[in-house]
């Protein structure tokens, strides 16, 4: 693939002053460690190492506090980065299933993002079914993840580093349906292939990153998370449980799609964020990356309860008209592994198996849990069908700029 020109706004910055021979080394040790990259089609995987690391000047800071290291830079790019992606999915969401102006109240009122939001009824309605209060957590969620990379570009700015800025990417249409706006956006919620491993995983005592493997209960295969245009939500669409009628089990599909990626693309921020604090140098760089780590775990536990009401009943059965998608009732039978109910982590191996099992987030090593990982995730989920080259590049880049970083003490 040949390799496009990257934004001339986004300063990349990693973690060495070692000689070019020494990065290279590590460059190479870095790809051999991830093998999974030689199939993963992007350009940034033949980056060299000198392009990978190589910087726009030192940062200077702004605002009397000590320069940052180029490790930790890299970490917070790649942060921002995320959050970024995470932004611009969960606005979309928002849009469609939010608290709508009238919803909220002067409590609501306050929001950013107040102007656009809970523009579906049909949508948030099927939302609705798996909580009552789907609409407030979506609003919700969308502000935190706004916040989060309004707050790394500002700190990133503060200390005289030029921030990612993921603007030049929007070019991906947007639903058609009802509360949509027409405007471009970065990520695709129209396509998804949501990899479930995450529900088997949790209610397991085993870890990946001690070698285990996991498939999911079932299988979300090319599956739209929000409605495509109007035919997906017509104005007489009524979707209450029982679940009856092909366009209430068309719009309750999708709802259910997208309470199972809210909590796929969740629990890849509960794992990626302690995978980059480990690596953090400067004592304000690991407060930033545990504290918004923090958030997106309590994120995390919210949307693995409300994507399981999708299959206990009275939701279960739920068959999608359109693709055939059906939600099975995972209570029938009940085991250790579909249980709807058992939402908290089982406790597994972790660090040696020779030692006693613990409640702990999973994975957290960089090989299972870092940024590279998060990028190909998210790529195999759907979420960059129809993005350029030149995003797909930027995207690895920063990522294994980020997972090249080791500590500096």
């Amino acid at each position: 693939m040949k390799k496009a020109n990257l934004p001339t706004s986004v300063s990349i910055e990693t973690t060495a002053t070692a000689p070019t021979e020494d990065l290279d080394s590590r460059w190479q040790r870095v790809v051999e460690r991830r093998s999974f990259l030689k199939g993963i089609g992007m350009a940034g995987a033949a980056l060299s190492a000198g392009t990978l690391l190589a910087s726009e000047g030192r940062a200077q800071s702004s605002s009397g506090e000590r320069e940052l290291s180029k490790g930790d830079i890299a970490l917070l790019q790649f942060a921002l980065w995320a959050e970024l992606v995470e932004s611009d999915l969960w606005t979309q969401y928002a849009e469609l299933g939010g608290v709508g102006p009238s919803g909220g109240g002067a409590a609501q009122a306050s929001e950013e993002f107040q102007g656009f939001i809970g523009g579906n009824p049909a949508y948030a309605l099927a939302l609705q079914n798996l909580d009552g209060d789907m609409p407030q957590y979506i609003t919700d969620n969308t502000d935190d993840e706004l916040s989060h990379s309004a707050f790394l570009t500002a700190f990133l700015k503060s200390r005289g580093v030029v921030p990612v800025d993921l603007e030049p990417f929007r070019r991906l249409p947007s639903s058609q349906a009802t509360g949509a706006r027409q405007i471009k956006r970065i990520t695709n919620l129209m396509n998804l292939n949501v990899d479930m491993s995450w529900y088997t995983r949790y209610r397991s005592g085993k870890n990946p990153d001690l070698g285990a493997a996991f498939k999911g209960p079932f299988v979300i295969t090319n599956q739209p998370a929000i409605p495509l245009n109007d035919t997906d939500t017509p104005p007489a669409t009524n979707p209450t449980v029982p679940i009856t009628g092909r366009d209430a089990e068309r719009i309750q599909a999708i709802a259910n799609t997208a309470g199972f990626h809210f909590a796929f693309i969740e629990q890849g921020g509960a794992s990626l964020y302690p995978t980059l604090a480990f690596k953090a140098t400067d004592p304000t760089v690991l407060r930033i990356l545990v504290s918004i780590g923090g958030v997106e775990i309590d994120h995390f536990g919210l949307w693995h309860d409300k994507g399981a009401n999708a299959v206990s009943q009275p939701l279960a059965g739920v068959v999608d008209p359109v693709t055939g998608l059906t939600f099975p009732d995972l209570n029938n039978p009940a085991t250790e592994l579909t249980q709807t109910n058992k939402i908290l982590p089982e406790p597994c191996n972790f660090i040696s198996k020779s030692l006693p099992r613990c409640s702990v987030i999973r994975p957290t090593s960089t090989q299972q849990g870092g940024a590279v990982a998060t990028v190909k995730a998210f790529t195999d989920d759907g979420l960059f069908i129809g993005q350029s080259a030149a995003f797909l590049q930027l995207s690895m880049q920063l990522a294994v700029a980020a997972d090249s970083v080791e500590r500096g003490f």
